[in-house]
């Protein structure tokens, strides 16, 4: 087991690592730009350093400055988190060759299945359904309007790199398409430093599934069963659920199996998310690999009693999974609504800003994962997320009636959040049926 990781992320998941570690023996350094200086949860590492100014690109994704910051600390690995250098195949070799164990996969596993072409290229070997696709890389306009009369209009243009909905456009005809290829291109060079797009058949209104995987050194590798993310706007979850409701049990079984399936025969390590789309007659395709631990881990936790933070260091230690397939069961029904600092009534327009006055719910089955607290300042300069709120109970329905209770009860004073809009949402008939897909709160809640 490691004796001292560097926490290579800031907020929420920096905390959730501080705590795990901590319960692990582990000591830990976390690092800071200057947005984040003084953030009550630097108080709960080991040591901190400061690795930059508040733009990511000077700081929480400035490679040297990490590395730097690693062998000041004097640490044996590193862990990534989500987002910032999480899936960043470069990052995580030079670790490697700077002697600092990675807290993931390996880079070439990284590379292979976190670029979205090569990822359905090994699925299709694997056996896995994928959606209908281009053969390869989209690399002029009329390439992509050849593909889209061969399939059928609508198409999704997607980034082979990255995520997020970045590089992301939907076209119905051929001069929708030329200008959203140039569009999904730029966005995706801004954001990822690769412009490099695929196109896929574009499934209307579907649900979106993805299965939580892990695998370890030794050959062994499970699925923790799937979260139902359907929820969402333009791309960005804002709900998640585990069990999906929208797929049958012998659906799920196949599904939970074909990620497993593709993890095994990557040769993939550690925590993985296998990303399906679920068409209306209830077909699954498989979209893409997320090799990170997500930010809806949590849902997982619930419902299989298993702490993915904890196994994922255990896993880059050298040890072996402790449990079988057939050990991990889905029990109850758990619910995660993602706490943003955005403005529903405008747009979702960032609401950065001082949090004057913060009370968290509690009562059985509510969890709350957290960096923010009162007098906690919300710099601009990051994801606009300050928490995560998290419900388990036996059933769904109870579930739903255990969120809506700890929504109404939490205060968050001094900026505007999402809370209105998510109670809105659980209050919906349609949720409440679980009658939802990805285009449901553009249709019902938000006029863009």
């Amino acid at each position: 087991m490691f004796q001292r990781i560097l926490i290579a992320n800031r907020g929420e998941i920096a905390l959730r690592i501080i705590r795990a570690c901590r319960e692990l023996g582990i000591e830990t350094v976390a690092i800071f730009s200057e947005a984040d200086r003084g953030a009550n949860y630097l108080s709960l590492a080991d040591e901190a350093y400061c690795v930059g100014p508040a733009k990511p690109s000077d700081s929480y994704l400035r490679i040297a400055n990490v590395i730097s910051a690693a062998e000041v600390g004097n640490v044996q690995a590193i862990h990534p988190g989500y987002g910032f250098l999480a899936e960043n195949a470069h990052f995580n070799e030079i670790c490697r060759s700077c002697n600092i164990d990675f807290i993931g996969p390996s880079p070439e596993a990284m590379a292979a299945l976190g670029d979205k072409d090569s990822a359905r290229k090994m699925a299709r070997k694997a056996g896995v359904p994928v959606v209908p696709g281009s053969e390869g890389l989209i690399t002029n306009p009329d390439e992509a309007v050849k593909f889209a009369h061969d399939v059928g209009f609508p198409v999704l243009i997607k980034a082979t790199a990255g995520g997020g909905g970045r590089g992301m456009r939907v076209a119905a005809n051929d001069l929708a398409l030329k200008s959203a290829l140039q569009q999904a291109q730029a966005e995706a060079e801004a954001a990822f430093g690769n412009g490099a797009v695929y196109l896929e058949k574009y499934i209307e209104q579907p649900r979106h599934v993805e299965v939580q995987v892990i695998a370890d050194h030794h050959g062994n590798a499970v699925h923790l069963w799937e979260r139902d993310c359907s929820v969402q706007r333009r791309h960005q979850k804002l709900i998640e659920e585990s069990p999906s409701t929208s797929i049958t049990p012998e659906t799920r079984k196949a599904m939970c199996e074909s990620a497993r399936r593709l993890i095994q025969a990557s040769n993939y390590t550690n925590a993985a998310t296998v990303e399906f789309i679920v068409d209306r007659d209830g077909n699954y395709y498989f979209i893409e690999v997320n090799a990170r631990i997500q930010v809806e881990h949590p849902v997982t936790e619930m419902v299989t009693g298993i702490d993915l933070i904890k196994q994922q260091i255990r896993i880059a230690s050298g040890e072996p999974l402790p449990f079988k397939q057939e050990d991990i069961v889905q029990r109850g029904a758990a619910i995660e609504c993602r706490i943003n600092a955005e403005d529903p009534q405008r747009k979702f327009q960032p609401s950065p800003g001082t949090i004057e006055r913060l009370i968290a719910p509690g009562g059985f089955g509510v969890r709350w994962d957290s960096h923010a607290h009162s007098g906690y300042v919300v710099p601009p300069y990051y994801d606009s997320m300050i928490g995560k709120l998290i419900v388990h109970q036996p059933t769904r329905e109870q579930a739903v009636r255990t969120m809506l209770r700890a929504l109404a009860e939490m205060r968050v004073e001094g900026i505007k959040t999402v809370i209105p809009l998510h109670q809105e949402i659980l209050s919906h008939s349609a949720f409440a049926d679980g009658r939802i897909d990805t285009t449901f709160v553009e249709r019902t809640f938000v006029s863009e």
